[in-house]
């Protein structure tokens, strides 16, 4: 036997590599904005590959159920292995122009919104049971779970294609089991930057972050099509596969909370921006005082009690149902309209359709740093809210013209679309579940989250399932019913825009008689 350092250098080679750099990373000098940034980088990556799975069924819903001429794709046939021979005499050809049993029939379009549906509803329910868990389980090994489950079956669906499978159910299943696992994503990433990051820029900060939604919708899209080609399988197993790993990462890497890393919290005040009012008082995002109660989850009724939280949560209802339903429908719209003159492929349809998000990225950070600027969450969340109906007018109207104005209009509608709801599900999630009223208690982020977001996420499944009905006899009806759902989401924000329109008033008045009274300007300095 050797020595005791030999025996532990020896302990510490065995351990496998991403093992021994967490620990190298807990046990170095890393200042609170390194932590910071891993944190940051992390959750971006791991919430980016769950956008990049749910993206797939988008891209591949043309090629399930094809009805426009197809110009412009070429098709060949990818190498299988001999376990899947099986199905080696129907050319990928056949397939992509043919569609796949049983969603090429005159129903198709009313099915495959019937699996978004069955995807978004136990997703959205599935988050109310999440984020309650996330608040008293280890965000880390939770966040894993639910990225390698997430993998799993968004590859089983794509095992479909394969093993030459046409039962309606068994993709039905496949759907609503990774939908339940789908919605461990967002309240665990939004909880873990909400342990790491206070109130001061935040909206900048998060709306930056949110990128990763676009950026996933982008990445799934791009790897989706160009695997198109290949057979409609290869679509979902590659994004499954991509999670998975990113999963296996945020395991090794993801530090929860300052506590889980040894960093002390006091350190997030050396990296805070400065302040415009230096004798001001700053509200942190975690409380430090004696009175917080860190231990007690919040309750799922207590937390719809926090002011801010039902009429946000109303919002997003109607904000993710126009913005899923150009998630999961905007591919298959683009197929079957015209732009001047001609029908775009699958494929071309797929990456023409990542101009959305491209204008999502933009809107999500346009919103955060205007809400900074304003100090005003309601206002810009509205705004946006109203604008975006003239946007999808204008869209619909004269998206044909040409490919360059359905980019142009896209973009903006894009833009104005995901802007109030990245806003919503990052800076206004975080605010409320740090909000004053709970006596700063810790414990009621990721609760919170899924409340706004699962009832989000509701809208969000009932939006593209509408939309599987209504497309097969107007898209007219389609845009009509989005702009409808845009008004009424600015008009729920109606109250809390009306009482921070009088907070800005009331403070410029304040401001105006205190310029008016240059004695106490004096007194004071």
């Amino acid at each position: 036997m050797g020595s005791l350092e030999e025996q532990k250098t020896e302990a510490t080679s065995t351990k496998p590599p991403g093992i021994r750099f967490l620990e190298y990373i807990r046990n170095s000098a890393v200042s609170f904005r390194t932590y910071q940034t891993i944190v940051l980088i992390v959750t971006f990556f791991a919430y980016a590959s769950y956008h990049a799975t749910r993206k797939t069924t988008s891209i591949v819903k043309s090629a399930l159920d094809p009805k426009a001429s197809q110009v412009g794709l070429s098709f060949f046939q990818w190498p299988r292995n001999n376990f899947l021979r099986s199905n080696e005499n129907k050319t990928v050809s056949n397939v992509l122009t043919g569609g796949w049993a049983p969603f090429n029939g005159s129903d198709g379009p009313a099915m495959l919104g019937e699996l978004d549906v069955a995807f978004l509803a136990v997703y959205s329910l599935g988050m109310y049971f999440t984020g309650h868990l996330g608040d008293r389980l280890d965000l880390r090994i939770f966040l894993t779970v639910g990225m390698v489950g997430t993998g799993l079956f968004t590859s089983l669906f794509g095992f479909g294609y394969w093993f030459n499978i046409h039962n309606f159910y068994y993709f039905l299943i496949i759907q609503t089991s990774a939908g339940l696992f789908q919605a461990t994503g967002w309240p665990s990433v939004v909880a873990v930057v909400g342990n790491w990051f206070g109130k001061k820029k935040r909206g900048l900060i998060m709306g930056i972050w949110n990128a990763h939604t676009s950026l996933g919708n982008i990445t799934g899209s791009l790897v989706a099509s160009a695997l198109l080609k290949y057979g409609w399988g290869w679509s979902f197993a590659v994004p499954g596969l991509l999670i998975s790993f990113v999963g296996l990462v945020v395991f090794l890497l993801l530090p929860v909370t300052p506590a889980s890393v040894g960093a002390s919290e006091k350190e997030e005040d050396e990296v805070q921006w400065p302040k415009k009012n230096v004798g001001g008082v700053t509200e942190p995002l975690l409380g430090s005082e004696s009175k917080v109660v860190k231990d007690k989850p919040v309750g799922f009724i207590e937390a719809w009690k926090i002011p801010g939280v039902a009429p946000f949560a109303l919002c997003l209802f109607f904000s993710k149902l126009v913005a899923y339903t150009f998630l999961y429908w905007l591919p298959f719209y683009i197929t079957h309209t015209a732009i001047d003159g001609k029908y775009l492929s699958d494929e071309t349809a797929g990456s023409l359709s990542t101009m959305f998000d491209v204008g999502g990225i933009v809107g999500g950070i346009l919103a955060g740093y205007i809400s900074d600027r304003l100090d005003a969450r309601a206002i810009t969340a509205a705004s946006f809210t109203y604008c975006a109906i003239p946007a999808l007018f204008f869209y619909r109207s004269y998206g044909y013209v040409s490919l360059s104005v359905n980019i142009a209009l896209m973009f903006v509608t894009g833009m104005l679309v995901n802007g109030p709801y990245a806003l919503i599900t990052t800076a206004v999630s975080a605010d409320l579940g740090t909000h004053s009223s709970l006596n700063g208690n810790s414990r009621a982020l990721a609760t919170v989250t899924a409340i706004i977001d699962g009832t989000g996420s509701v809208g969000a499944a009932i939006g593209p399932l509408l939309t599987g009905y209504i497309a097969a006899k107007s898209w007219n009806a389609v845009f009509n019913m989005l702009m409808m759902a845009a008004l009424v989401a600015g008009l729920l924000l109606t109250r809390l825009v009306v009482a921070e329109v009088a907070a800005k008033i009331q403070f410029l008045r304040s401001q105006g008689c205190t310029q008016s009274r240059p004695e106490a300007s004096v007194a004071e300095v």
